[in-house]
């Protein structure tokens, strides 16, 4: 090989030590450090993609029920004329479909339960093309939401707390009194609850009803959709085209995503995201740091072999670049093997926890505690690259103060025990 006498010596003490050799213990605690950081750069590959995983998941089912961007009127009035609206927003070429929408927090009552919930007016023709829920549900229960026959659909966990099952009468108070000589009265409406919905969300399934648009207007008494409801071709995108569509729209109306509409959510996966990396990212840390104790060790055991060198020529820039070669090599060992072993259990994740809970006899998720019940597994490029060069530039740094060392070893002082 043409490689620089540096790289070759660097290589030759990394695969250094096997057996009946006297650097034998050296290289064992050289093996320990890269598989050190193999395992450090595979846990945190494995932990994110699971977290990814968990967060696409929960958004996939979020977005079955809320559309990616919403268009209200920033007083919360009736729109004027949402067609229109919504024949503007559509220009858009990011915009897919709109569906009108009033959206009001109401008291639905059975007997001596209340529970509180949104009160969400759709037309479900249109409601199809905004949201998968009402796509899958179009032609069985949002079929029954006709106008004037006052039917409505609830969520599951709302439809089990007020104790009700489909054919059953529901009161729905509407905010904001009706006046009357007597006094203010609560404005009351019967509904039938034509049919349920499971979205797989809680927040949703135990906090969200369906009606018709012409009834909740009635209801509601206004004169027309509250809002338009958007669904884009992109939903990573929905905060660039909700600024766009702010300067597009006319003023006085409010442009939310999805992101916005839950944001204390978002925000709470996105820290805990970087809290795990950054916890995880310590542990890869302390592993590329062993190497320090590793090249020491071989700083000590090569004096002889360095002091040789130095007599032969050898500066003590390419002493030091020796040891460099020798923790860089065991860095990239050991983060090449963390990234393939990460990526092989990330990947494979939907197998091989079965096959642990089979083996354990054991369920990690089971499904009457967590909305999942399977661990989901989403690996990203953009959490892989910077793990990697993390991981290297980590196993780099632990490197140079050890072959300092190295280069500043005497070459008389080293020999004169030999």
């Amino acid at each position: 090989m043409n490689w620089p006498y540096e790289w070759q010596i660097g290589w030759r003490y990394t695969r250094a030590g096997r057996a009946g050799r006297r650097n034998g213990f050296i290289s064992f605690i050289s093996f320990v450090s890269m598989l050190g950081i193999a395992l450090g750069v595979a846990a945190l590959i494995i932990v994110l993609s699971v977290m990814n995983g968990f967060q696409k998941e929960v958004t996939d089912r979020m977005l079955s029920v809320v559309a990616h961007v919403e268009v209200l009127d920033a007083q919360g009035e009736a729109l004027a004329d949402w067609r229109a609206l919504a024949a503007r927003a559509r220009e858009n070429p990011a915009v897919l479909a709109a569906a009108p929408f009033i959206a009001m927090q109401s008291l639905i009552a059975r007997g001596d339960e209340m529970r509180g919930a949104v009160v969400r007016g759709i037309d479900p023709a249109e409601e199809a093309g905004v949201t998968p829920l009402a796509a899958q549900l179009r032609d069985g229960v949002l079929a029954k939401l006709q106008p004037g026959a006052w039917n409505i659909v609830l969520g599951v966990e709302l439809a089990r707390s007020l104790r009700v099952r489909v054919g059953d009468t529901v009161t729905l108070v509407a905010p904001g009194g009706q006046v009357t000589p007597a006094g203010t009265v609560p404005r009351l409406k019967s509904f039938t609850v034509a049919g349920l919905f499971e979205a797989g969300h809680y927040e949703y399934d135990s906090g969200l009803a369906l009606i018709h648009l012409a009834d909740a207007a009635r209801l509601y008494r206004l004169e027309g959709a509250t809002g338009i409801q958007l669904k884009l071709a992109d939903l990573h995108q929905a905060r660039a085209v909700a600024q766009q569509l702010m300067q597009q729209l006319p003023a006085g109306l409010m442009v939310r995503d999805w992101t916005r509409t839950n944001r204390n959510w978002f925000d709470a996966v996105q820290l805990e995201k970087r809290l795990m990396f950054i916890i995880l990212t310590l542990i890869v840390a302390v592993a590329a740091f062993n190497l320090v104790s590793t090249l020491v060790m071989t700083v000590t055991d090569k004096r002889a072999d360095i002091a040789i060198l130095r007599t032969l020529g050898a500066s003590p820039r390419s002493v030091m670049g020796i040891f460099v070669v020798q923790g860089a090599a065991s860095g990239i060992i050991g983060t090449l093997g963390g990234v393939v072993f990460g990526l092989g259990v990330a990947v494979n994740i939907g197998t091989l926890v079965p096959a642990l809970e089979r083996l354990l006899g054991t369920v990690f998720l089971p499904s009457s505690v967590y909305l999942i019940s399977r661990m989901p597994s989403d690996p990203r490029a953009a959490d892989v690259l910077p793990i990697a060069l993390i991981s290297l530039l980590l196993a780099f740094v632990a490197t140079l103060y050890p072959s300092w060392r190295a280069s500043r070893v005497k070459p008389a002082e080293a020999l004169r025990y030999e």
